[in-house]
């Protein structure tokens, strides 16, 4: 299982720690070929805008498109946005992989950041306290029925699950726990078989 990491802009190295600590290996992609080699991707937090933008200079957002077309795709924060149906505040470009409409910066700016425990429920049942740590956090303000959510601050979902993907507001990498990033192989892992069936 080689999970890759857009490595374009934005946090890469503490989700490279997380997977390791879950046995898998994190690999970062800048290029339409590192992005073939892997089996799921997490885009991750960053500044959306410049991530957009350089997305756009490499050449990368048809594939990034094919790929999420067959496999998992996590968006944290900034990444988060790029996966969105529905960009506000200001409105922007977006994959549209989750029927989900997000506001940026909807917590406030970098000095208002903050930290809070919130109780997660996984797909399987499990509940479990999850460390989430927000930087000038976008905000799901819309969302689908058929999107699972995993875990809210507030009103507002902070986590869910749609088909294949993920997509979590605040930043898993920087907390000790490893439920997302183990979920996230697991979808991985799903697609993947979901795909060899399809080609077999």
């Amino acid at each position: 299982m080689r999970i890759g990491i857009l490595s374009l802009q934005g946090a890469v190295a503490p989700h490279q720690r997380s997977l390791a600590a879950v046995g898998v290996e994190g690999i970062l992609v800048r290029t339409a070929a590192e992005l073939d080699a892997c089996d799921g991707l997490i885009v991750p937090g960053g500044e959306s805008s410049t991530m957009l933008n350089l997305i756009h200079h490499y050449g990368l957002w048809e594939p990034l498109d094919a790929f999420a077309a067959t496999r998992s795709v996590w968006g944290v924060c900034a990444g988060s946005i790029l996966m969105a149906k529905t960009v506000e505040h200001p409105r922007q470009e977006s994959f549209g992989w989750i029927p989900v409409g997000i506001r940026r910066n909807a917590y406030g700016r970098q000095n208002e950041s903050f930290i809070v425990t919130e109780t997660f429920t996984l797909p399987d049942g499990a509940a479990y306290a999850q460390e989430c740590v927000f930087i000038r956090a976008p905000m799901v303000t819309m969302w689908d029925e058929a999107v699972t959510v995993l875990g809210s601050h507030g009103s507002h979902p902070i986590a869910l699950v749609h088909d294949r993907h993920l997509l979590t507001t605040f930043h898993p990498e920087l907390s000790p726990q490893t439920a997302l990033h183990e979920l996230f192989v697991s979808l991985c892992r799903g697609a993947a078989s979901g795909k060899a069936a399809a080609q077999g």
